[in-house]
């Protein structure tokens, strides 16, 4: 009987610390907007994004992942390729601060308590709320209307290693879809700023973090008992 008490005494922390393993970390990249205002590559870091994040390791497969994130996004038509775009000349700069929360899927097995080297992509996705200025345009200027929030779907794909056996060095590209259109003043939100609309009201406005993580993991390794 006491054999049996010791062994589900070792057998309890696995099943519930070996779910426990937790990482914490930092993002540092840049940012790029797509939208009615300035280039159209989707892909284009030009201005400087950091974050913080924190990840609960359900499985060697997936996590939970919970994130805040801050950057200058902005636009200007002078970089479009687009003739229309560059002869309008309208420019903008904007500030997104964004809280997200979602699920991390690895392609390969990503075991923390293996401290050997491993390698593998992973999917994130999720939902995002962000923080920004309503913007609209007067006279070829861009002005603030008021602060605003809207929610964004992440849509990440990155790739991760363990470089020592409590440090994992990441690299990803996240674009947002987000549910407005007046990020960079295109379509303003404001009944009376309503005739200032202007570019393709079907479409909502995109932006896109791109940069490295480096997380520290920690939490307790689960037990293993002698027979």
């Amino acid at each position: 009987m006491k054999k049996i008490f010791n062994l589900l005494l070792c057998f309890f922390p696995f099943i519930t610390l070996n779910a426990q393993i937790n990482e914490i970390g930092v993002f540092l990249g840049g940012s790029n907007f797509v939208g009615d205002v300035g280039s159209t590559t989707y892909i284009n870091p030009d201005k400087l994004a950091f974050g913080i994040l924190y990840k609960w390791n359900k499985s060697p497969r997936h996590s939970y992942r919970f994130s805040y994130t801050q950057s200058t996004v902005s636009g200007n038509d002078r970089d479009s390729e687009e003739t229309g775009r560059n002869r309008r000349g309208y420019s903008f700069d904007n500030t997104i601060k964004e809280l997200s929360a979602g699920l991390e899927f690895n392609f390969f097995d990503f075991n923390l308590h293996d401290y050997h080297p491993k390698i593998t992509p992973y999917i994130y996705s999720g939902l995002s709320y962000f923080m920004y200025d309503k913007l609209y345009v007067t006279g070829g200027q861009t002005k603030k209307d008021k602060n605003g929030g809207s929610i964004a779907i992440p849509m990440t794909l990155g790739i991760k290693s363990n470089i020592t056996p409590h440090l994992i060095l990441g690299a990803e590209v996240g674009a947002r879809y987000t549910f407005t259109d007046d990020i960079d003043g295109s379509n303003p939100s404001s009944g009376n700023l309503k005739p200032l609309h202007f570019g393709n009201l079907n479409n909502n406005d995109w932006y896109v973090f791109s940069g490295v993580t480096l997380t520290y993991t920690f939490g307790q390794k689960p037990c293993y008992c002698a027979e």
